[in-house]
């Protein structure tokens, strides 16, 4: 059976090729629509990681809730010990400390609310590869009272690098406290909103501000992403019962998950849109196969073969067909996917983002054998309905096709 198929798959070479052409289009439209999506969920997710929360948080319990709006109630009165447990992980690159405050920053004319971080600005340089600086530098170690300020910020107040801006914020006693800092660099990130409030000093000096010897937040840099929950998980198990808690940077940023959920959403219809295209297609061109061919089943009906024998026989065409078109299209795909990503698409910024991307096509394997099951199942579905039909004709009408 499989010889014959094959012999008039051969045989058939128009209908096989745009048979074949179908089956290719709707495969290599999955693997690179698959690819962009999935390209598009890790570029994001890097950025997120690597220009804000790192891959890590670890804070005191209730901080993740109600910090926001107090920091200073929720400090780690011991920061250095826990950063010592965590850093003996294996999986962990580095390990830092954060202030988180909120207060006003006044450039000699008029304020601005902004929401700070104090940070370690030698792992903070290593952690934020995706922080974009747009006008002078990044905080160094030597820089005791230098200011990192955001795009938003420094349009706000008119404020360039070399000039100096004073932060007013409650401390947690409650009084009121001030220091100057230089503007060393004005940066951007992938968040609009962000980069309108936000500004950032070293730990110190915001230590000095709040009058605390603690941070809000220890962060964790790994290795790699993927090892991510694993290591929150285990992290969380060993350090639950010290009045901490442990946060992924997805469950920080739920507006991730709502992206994935969305683009997820949009490629199941984009695949069922592919799936019956070519459903369609193959219906099409196995139906103008077979009616030419009425002629030649009833010939083996008179033979002695039965119609389940053309039934198989139509079935195992479509199958053959189906496995060279989807092997064919992932092929095609991948290479389309490499070619494309050695170049790179330009991509505009996204809503509510400052910076725009080079987009790339990622070769997923499980997009890949989607892709290769969508157009092999879409081409034995299409062959069902005919197969069918020509094994319910009657003998004696389809051998009238030869005369």
């Amino acid at each position: 059976m499989l010889g014959l198929a094959l012999r008039n798959v051969v045989r058939h070479r128009v209908r096989t090729a745009i048979t074949l052409g179908a089956i290719v289009f709707g495969v290599v439209g999955l693997v690179l629509s698959g690819g962009f999506v999935h390209d598009m969920f890790r570029q994001l997710a890097e950025v997120i990681i690597h220009s804000q929360t790192g891959h890590i948080q670890v804070a005191k319990r209730g901080f993740f809730t109600f910090g926001s709006r107090s920091p200073e109630k929720y400090t780690i009165a011991d920061p250095a010990a826990v950063e010592k447990t965590l850093a003996a992980r294996p999986e962990v690159a580095d390990v830092m400390g954060r202030v988180h405050f909120s207060g006003l920053l006044n450039n000699g004319r008029t304020d601005l609310s902004i929401i700070g971080e104090g940070i370690e600005p030698g792992k903070e340089a290593k952690l934020g590869t995706y922080l974009v600086i747009r006008e002078g530098r990044a905080l160094a170690a030597a820089d005791a009272f230098g200011m990192l300020i955001g795009q938003g910020v420094a349009d706000s107040l008119k404020l360039k690098p070399g000039e100096r801006a004073t932060i007013l914020l409650t401390t947690a006693e409650g009084a009121m406290n001030t220091l100057d800092f230089d503007v060393v660099g004005v940066f951007q990130t992938f968040s609009k909103d962000y980069d309108a409030r936000a500004v950032k000093i070293p730990l110190a000096a915001a230590q000095e501000l709040l009058n605390t010897p603690g941070v809000n937040l220890v962060v964790v840099s790994l290795g790699r992403t993927r090892d991510t929950g694993a290591s929150a998980a285990a992290i969380r198990a060993g350090i639950g019962a010290q009045g901490l808690e442990v946060k992924a940077w997805s469950e920080l940023n739920d507006f991730y998950d709502k992206t994935v959920d969305l683009y997820d959403r949009q490629f199941g219809v984009l695949r069922l849109i592919i799936l019956a295209m070519v459903l369609l297609s193959v219906v099409n061109s196995v139906n103008m196969s077979l009616f030419e061919r009425v002629g030649e089943f009833g010939t083996m009906r008179a033979l002695g073969n039965r119609g389940r024998d053309l039934f198989l026989l139509v079935i195992t065409e479509g199958a053959v067909l189906g496995i060279a078109g989807a092997l064919l299209g992932t092929l095609v795909g991948i290479v389309l996917a490499i070619a494309i990503s050695a170049i790179g698409i330009p991509m505009p910024p996204p809503p509510n983002a400052n910076l725009g991307y080079t987009a790339r096509i990622l070769v997923v394997p499980s997009v890949v054998a989607s892709a290769f099951l969508v157009g092999f199942a879409a081409t034995v579905l299409g062959s069902v309905l005919p197969a069918l039909r020509v094994s319910r004709m009657p003998v004696v009408a389809a051998l009238r096709q030869n005369v």
